[in-house]
């Protein structure tokens, strides 16, 4: 019922808390920016929501999730079967290949990741599995040009960002991600570290909002203001 809720409340686009307007922006940016064709990436595919928006814009690309948790791995996997343009791998993405631990949280699966984070409940119960780990430009054939990517791993994108180096600076495809204290903390990542690697990369950080409005995008002091004081954790980058 909660779900059916929220999925219509995001159709109606009425922001009733900051995740379902990050949802409908998301999927305003993806009309903004997917064609027919456009090949894209879900990293931390969840239940295949974001998926099955690309699939409605991009019917005609070739698209990859990525899903660690084994359940819902199977679920995607499931629901994604029939359709030979979408690849889901039970894997997480990071910046080099091998096995690791990670932080599966039975009653918050959204807030399971490599290393623990804070949970909206400080008795949350967190079992330890193991997951194969990759660099993202070790598992996307070359030849594929990437158009779009979602990031949502809890923490983790710096490490998934410093795997794709390669895709960012061939492909230079739209990037949406999470990025918020409370998880990219524990991992160490410091704004100035996320902003550097973007500009590196030829890529300013937007806020959603203003990347639909074709605005500046935000300096180094103003995308670490975002950060500490918990103004948005959900951003695009994009060439500039």
């Amino acid at each position: 019922m909660k779900q059916l809720i929220r999925n219509i409340l995001i159709a109606l686009r009425i922001p009733v808390t900051k995740n379902i307007h990050y949802d409908i922006l998301t999927k305003k940016l993806m009309a903004k920016v997917l064609k027919s064709q456009s090949n894209c990436i879900d990293i931390g595919g969840f239940k295949g929501e974001i998926m099955s928006e690309i699939l409605k814009f991009s019917p005609r690309g070739r698209h990859f999730i990525f899903e660690p948790i084994p359940d819902l791995f199977k679920n995607i996997e499931a629901k994604f079967k029939n359709l030979g343009n979408v690849t889901v791998l039970n894997l997480a993405v990071s910046d080099k290949k091998g096995t690791s631990t990670f932080k599966f949280v039975p009653d918050y699966p959204a807030y399971s990741g490599l290393k623990q984070r804070d949970y909206p409940d400080n008795n949350t119960e967190v079992k330890e599995i193991e997951v194969k780990t990759d660099r993202l430009e070790n598992v996307i054939p070359d030849n594929i040009k990437i158009d779009f990517i979602k990031i949502d791993v809890e923490g983790a994108e710096f490490l998934v960002l410093s795997g794709a180096v390669k895709i960012l600076h061939q492909s230079k495809p739209v990037v949406i991600f999470e990025y918020g204290l409370g998880a990219s903390d524990f991992y160490g990542t410091e704004p100035d570290m996320m902003f550097n690697f973007f500009e590196a990369s030829g890529y300013g950080i937007f806020l959603l909002e203003d990347y639909m409005k074709n605005k500046p995008h935000l300096q180094k002091d103003s995308f670490g203001k975002q950060y500490h004081e918990k103004l948005n954790y959900y951003f695009a980058a994009a060439p500039v």
